[in-house]
Formats: structure tokens, sequence, C-alpha cells
């Protein structure tokens, strides 16, 4: 039997031209394994977004003390004794040392006076070693005043709420006006807010969420209710119609 050659390579192209695209599909789904190698992921620290710093996450929640007027320091040199001293911030913000210019302070930490005294002496005693430590200071306080039992300035050592700063001062008296208690907290300088605040109210319905958290240098003042400050222009007969003080 004869084989026509010619048929069979017209059947061997015809068969190539069937498979070609079945090979260029299968190419496609191969994977491409020059494609750039995937990147580990990135470790990130907390409160840090893209390379800086956020203020709102890593702002100092706990600032360190800065001086006032009439701070005391202790200044203890470890290498030169004789230079050891204790001064006073004084009202114009400087601190007098011996044997160098003043220096101020108001509004530093302990530990940018403590550069500061390091670089003033550094001038003629060598590498000197200082350590600062705050010996006294104005503390935190509250004020009450007005219609309360013992009206004096307090001392803030812990969180105190308006109406524990009243128990603090005594109670209010029986001229007090318990719905219109002020407080006045100083924003700046030169600017004081004031806020009323009805504790009788607060404390009828048992419920203190709107007991403000005291700050430093707040001012508590307990007004007189309208019956007392009438009742020296009235005769006593005549008070029994406004009924009892403690109302107001």
């Amino acid at each position: 039997m004869k084989i026509n050659h010619s048929v069979v390579y017209c059947l061997l192209v015809l068969t190539c031209c069937h498979l070609q695209p079945g090979l260029a599909v299968a190419q496609m789904r191969q994977p491409n394994l020059t494609a750039q190698p995937i990147e580990p992921p990135v470790t990130t620290k907390s409160g840090v977004a893209d390379g800086a710093w956020s203020p709102a996450l890593t702002g100092v929640r706990r600032p360190f003390y800065r001086l006032c007027q009439s701070d005391v320091v202790t200044i203890s040199f470890t290498f030169s004794p004789e230079f050891d001293q204790t001064v006073s911030v004084q009202p114009d913000g400087y601190v007098v040392l011996k044997g160098v210019k003043q220096l101020f302070a108001q509004g530093a930490t302990v530990a940018e006076l403590q550069d500061a005294i390091s670089r003033a002496y550094a001038g003629f005693l060598h590498d000197p070693e200082v350590t600062v430590e705050l010996k006294d200071f104005d503390k935190p306080y509250f004020i009450v005043g007005g219609e309360v039992n013992h009206p004096a300035k307090y001392e803030l050592r812990s969180d105190t709420r308006v109406t524990e700063a009243v128990a603090i001062a005594g109670g209010l008296t029986a001229r007090a006006k318990h719905s219109q208690i002020v407080l006045f907290r100083r924003v700046a300088d030169d600017l004081v807010e004031s806020r009323l605040l009805n504790v009788k109210a607060m404390l009828e319905s048992r419920n203190l969420a709107e007991d403000i958290h005291l700050r430093p240098g707040d001012f508590l003042f307990v007004p007189q209710n309208l019956i007392s400050k009438i009742k020296q222009f009235l005769p006593t007969s005549s008070l029994s119609m406004y009924g009892s003080p403690t109302q107001f």
C-alpha cells in the first residue's frame, strides 16, 4: 500500500493548527515566575502613621511639673559641694545662683533647669554634675466661699467633684441657695468662665452625672437665698408665708 506523503503532510498541518489555541491557553495559565517577590508586612509602632508620630496618640499624658513663682529647689554638686544651694523662684521668674548670672526658671521643668545650671557652671567647673530637686511648691487647691459652714482654701489632693467640695467645706448653711451654686474657672490670664449648678436637683434625683470634676484654682461660690436676704427687712410674724428657707 502506497502512502501519499502529500496527504500525510496536510493532516499534520491541520492537527498543529487545531492544537495551537490550547497550547496558547495553557501557556497563559502558567504562573509568572519572573514576578516580584511579595514584601513582608511592615510592622508599625503604636502611635505612628506613615513614619510620623501622631500627637493625638502620643501626646504627653502626664506632663512634667513646671516651676512657678515662690517654688523652692535644692541644687547639689556631686564633686563641688561648696556650690550646693537652695534657691526660690523670684516674682520675676529668675533664680539667683552662686558665682554665676541669674537664670530664668519660671515655666521650666526640673530637668530643663538642671541642664541650664550645668551649662552656666561649665565656664569654671569641669563637666559639672548637678542634681536639682523640687523642695517646695504651690500645691493644687480649690476655694469654696459664700454660704458654706467653713469657707476656705483647700488642697486638691485627689479627684474631687463639686458636691464633694461642698461637703469638705462643711456643707451648705440654711441660707444657701442650693439651686444656683456658681463655679468659676480661669481658662486664661484674662478670661474666667462661670457655670451655674443646681446641686439641689442633683441630690434630690440621686443623679450626679452633671457633677463637675474640679480643677486646680477653681472657685465655688454659694449665694444667699432670697428669704435670708429680705429677712432683715421683714417683721418676724410675716416670715411664715414664705415657708422654709431650705426649699430655695
